[in-house]
């Protein structure tokens, strides 16, 4: 027993991507179709009211929109805002979900749909210029005030004195739905990090198994690994102080490590509402509703390598966790079999 739990710290000792890189992918691949599986069957087991209700609105749904009658439209209307948020979040989710190599849809279609909506509103003088709250910029589809001329919506609201001057107050509410839902696309955006990571977290027990594991590989592994193994240990001991409002903070201004911050909530165990609420708070409220002035594109290209490392270090230290906290599994049967063999 002892020879064998000697052969065992030394087959966790070496599963790593740089001694065992084919293993530790296996093990890692194996890893997450068991997390998958747990999920579905958890989700057959406990929420199968809830896939009962999706499929009596979905057949509903379909009822409503195969059916004529005085309710069409309703119904068109309806598929106009679903559509609509549908399109916003989309392009927010495609914003952030790439780890820093998203698409850039703010610049590529919000930022334009609020400029041209305030260039539009300041030259007509007036602020209702939609058709309705969704009339917007939309894939395949431009606005219908965008051609329009100004005689059409009516005399200026405002008057000359102004100078033709909306003001932003009047303007806000006006798009504000559209940066909120675009927002709230790029939070949704951020949770795959953090589910990765908190998937690959182990439990305490786990991880008191494998605490000579980890001070065996720092020994061994050099001054990097030692000190990242520090910084490790030293979040471990303070991420009860990764707080709500620490998040929120993060979450709010433009800042390319919030991925490096999604993944660390996820490995120490942060509650997933509290990651949620604030990271939306931040960044379909906050975020939403400020001006950032761009970098210099030297500056921009040295921050991303120094993001994409720490992002890569990060991927690497998850995949070999998560590979290990498989071998121990299999490890634990294999000690528990032995054990009632020899009893």
């Amino acid at each position: 027993m002892a020879r064998l739990r000697e052969k065992h710290q030394l087959e966790l000792e070496n599963l790593t991507l740089t001694t065992e890189p084919v293993k530790t992918v296996k093990f890692f691949v194996l890893a997450v179709l068991q997390y998958l599986k747990k999920t579905v069957l958890y989700l057959l087991a406990h929420g199968g009211w809830l896939m009962v209700l999706c499929t009596i609105g979905v057949l509903v749904g379909i009822l409503l929109l195969t059916i004529d009658g005085p309710h069409e439209k309703h119904v068109e209307e309806l598929r106009q805002y679903v559509q609509f948020g549908l399109w916003w979040v989309a392009l927010g989710v495609a914003s952030s979900i790439g780890l820093g190599s998203g698409l850039h849809t703010f610049v590529l279609y919000l930022g334009p749909h609020i400029a041209l909506f305030t260039l539009k509103a300041t030259q007509c003088g007036r602020v209702d210029i939609k058709s309705a709250p969704y009339d917007t910029i939309q894939l395949k589809r431009g606005p219908s005030w965008l051609d329009k001329d100004c005689i059409d919506f009516g005399p200026p609201v405002f008057s000359s004195l102004e100078s033709m001057r909306v003001p932003l107050s009047s303007i806000l509410p006006q798009i504000q739905m559209e940066a909120i839902l675009w927002g709230l696309g790029t939070a949704l955006g951020e949770l795959p990090p953090y589910f990765i990571s908190r998937a690959a977290s182990m439990p305490d027990g786990q991880l008191e198994a494998l605490e000579e594991l980890d001070v065996s590989s720092s020994e061994n592994s050099g001054v990097i690994a030692t000190r990242l193994n520090q910084i490790k240990r030293w979040f471990l001991s303070h991420s009860q102080y990764l707080n709500f409002f620490t998040i929120l903070v993060l979450a709010s201004v433009p800042n390319p490590l919030f991925d490096l911050a999604g993944i660390m909530c996820g490995q120490f165990g942060i509650p997933f509402w509290k990651f949620f609420l604030a990271t939306l708070i931040g960044k379909a409220i906050v975020k939403t509703h400020i001006q950032v002035k761009k970098w210099d594109l030297s500056f921009t290209l040295i921050w991303n390598t120094i993001v994409w490392l720490m992002i890569m270090n990060f991927f690497v230290q998850i995949v070999t966790s998560t590979a290990q906290r498989y071998l121990k599994k299999q490890q634990d049967k294999e000690l528990a079999s032995m054990q009632s063999n020899e009893s």
